[in-house]
Parts: structure tokens; C-alpha cells; sequence
């Protein structure tokens, strides 16, 4: 059984989400196979487009999504959420890191301390000097990660990541397939965990 995390640092939902997972893990004795995906990719490739522009002039609409980020935060003892002044942020650069850290043996770190940067202490990481300090201060070799951030293989995985995952059905992020069963939103979090009990 493949469970994957198809995600995009820019997506708060999918930040929140990659704080349970570990819970999910936890409880189900299966690790979460995360895939690096460019949600502008994807919002061109499907016509989507982001949370925040849907919710523009909806009355009530971005009200409520505020009370459901709330309530998932209560419910998960989340306490180190903080919106990003900066947003949107273009993660292009961001997610080809993720590409390369993939290749290396610092991923989890760099999952971990890029999304700290972007959702915790929210800093405006399409800057690449801004980047490159973060990656400094999280101990991550920022010199090693800005330069192979522009190595064509890394460009082309980030691209084949994107299209793959939208040839499977996704949308947006935070998007889960269990074997081939998608899901997406952190709501879903729960059907996810009853797919993998079912597999196994």
C-alpha cells in the first residue's frame, strides 16, 4: 500500500495537514510518502484557482473558513499557525528545493523548517536572499540547495511531479491518494485514515 502527500508550501491547509500526519502515521504504522507538486502547475493545468480568489466577494464564505481553520487547530492542539503577511507567496523556487532535498538527505529537515518559515514565523520566502537566510538559520546548505535548485533535472522533476499528480486527478493541495484513491483537503485526513485500516 502507497499512502502520498501530494503538497505545496504555499497551501496553509496543507501545512496543517502535514502537522496530523504524523498522527495518522502514528496510529495506522504507515509512513506518508510526500511528493513535491507546484500548485501554480496545477491551478493552470485545471483551471483552479486559490482559496483566497474564490472567496472574493462571497458573502459569509471567508467568515466561515476562518471558523473551520479555528476549530481545526482546537481539535489538533495546533498552536504554531500564524498567517503569512506575504501571501500569496510564489513557491517556484521553494518546491524545486523540496525537488533536490528529495534527492538528498535533508528533506525531512527542510519540510519541516520551510514550513516553519512560511506558516510559524511567516517570512516572504520568493525573495531569494530572504530564502537563503532562512536556509542559513535552519542549518540547511543553502549554497548547495540555490544551486541545484537550477539544474535542469530538478526544474523537470518538479514539472513531471506536477503533471503526474494531475493526470491522477488533483487539484490542489493538500491532495492524498491512498494506492490510487484520492483525496483532498486536510478535512479528509480522517477518510484517509479509514482507506489505509481498510488496506491493510
Amino acid at each position: 500500500m502507497k499512502v502520498e502527500f501530494h503538497f505545496d508550501f504555499g497551501s496553509p491547509n496543507a501545512y496543517l495537514s502535514h502537522l496530523v500526519i504524523p498522527e495518522v502515521e502514528q496510529r495506522t504504522s504507515v509512513k506518508f510518502a510526500y511528493v513535491p507538486v507546484l500548485l501554480g502547475g496545477v491551478f493552470k493545468a485545471t483551471g483552479n484557482a486559490s482559496p483566497a480568489e474564490m472567496l472574493q466577494g462571497v458573502k459569509n464564505k471567508g467568515e466561515y473558513q476562518g471558523i473551520e481553520v479555528q476549530r481545526f487547530l482546537k481539535k489538533h492542539g495546533i498552536t504554531t499557525f500564524a498567517h503569512n503577511p506575504f501571501f500569496p507567496v510564489n513557491t517556484l523556487q521553494i518546491m524545486r528545493g523540496a525537488v533536490l532535498a528529495q534527492q538528498s538527505d535533508f528533506f525531512d529537515r527542510y519540510v519541516n523548517e520551510i514550513y516553519r518559515h512560511m506558516w510559524q514565523d511567516p517570512k516572504k520566502l520568493d525573495d531569494l536572499e530572504v530564502f537563503a537566510d532562512a536556509m542559513l538559520e535552519s542549518n540547511l546548505p543553502a549554497e548547495v540547495i540555490l544551486n541545484g535548485i537550477q539544474e535542469p533535472t530538478v526544474k523537470q522533476q518538479l514539472i513531471e511531479n506536477t503533471e503526474n499528480s494531475v493526470a491522477r486527478g488533483n487539484f490542489g493541495s493538500p491532495t492524498f491518494f491512498v494506492n490510487d484513491e484520492i483525496f483532498f483537503g486536510k478535512d479528509k485526513l480522517r477518510d484517509v485514515e479509514e482507506e489505509i485500516a481498510a488496506n491493510q
